[in-house]
């Protein structure tokens, strides 16, 4: 049986295979923020939140926006800590608190600052903001790939930042060569 290269995804992304079983992943796009032997932490970059604006979130910590944040939407990042917030951006800004950089195309913010500096105008120019992430414990993720519930791609600021959310699964499968009609939800076995 051909192993699965698991080593090094920090940077790549999922993409979610039919029949995952879980619908809050079906047809996910996760980018992967962290992965180590002690697991990993994505961000889903496909799926906007149907009732939480950058507007609505602003208002609820107090943050006066001095620029226009209207029709800016808020993505749902994934299951865990959903009222945790995240800030996947180019690389133009940088926390005074705290900024992770992911590799040189992507950073991840996940301060109050960056909130802050999007209201006044100053934040990164290209960016998702996203509640919640998708978490995986040592050796987790690697039994999911294991057992095809997911495939590997790289990521790309256009697939992350300039695709429309609902293109981004075709888009990731097709960026490894994978037509959506050819994805079968029942694993083979050899």
């Amino acid at each position: 049986m051909a192993q699965i290269d698991t080593t090094g995804l920090t940077g790549k992304m999922l993409i979610a295979m039919p029949g995952m079983g879980d619908p809050r992943f079906e047809q996910a796009v996760i980018f992967i923020c962290a992965h180590s032997e002690d697991g990993a932490m994505g961000l889903i970059v496909n799926k906007p939140t149907a009732d939480v604006s950058l507007r609505m979130l602003l208002d609820q910590l107090s943050i006066d926006p001095t620029v226009n944040v209207d029709g800016q939407r808020v993505h749902f990042g994934g299951p865990v800590e959903m009222a945790r917030g995240f800030v996947l951006h180019s690389p133009d800004y940088e926390s005074v608190v705290a900024t992770l950089e992911v590799d040189e195309r992507f950073h991840m913010t996940a301060t109050l600052d960056v909130l802050e500096s999007i209201a006044q105008g100053a934040g990164p120019e290209t960016r998702l903001m996203l509640l919640g992430y998708a978490g995986w414990g040592p050796g987790q993720l690697e039994g999911e790939l294991a057992e095809n519930g997911w495939l590997i791609c790289d990521a790309s600021p256009d697939l992350v930042f300039a695709i429309e959310d609902d293109d981004k699964w075709q888009a990731a499968l097709k960026s490894i060569g994978v037509s959506p009609l050819a994805l079968s939800s029942e694993g083979g076995r050899a």
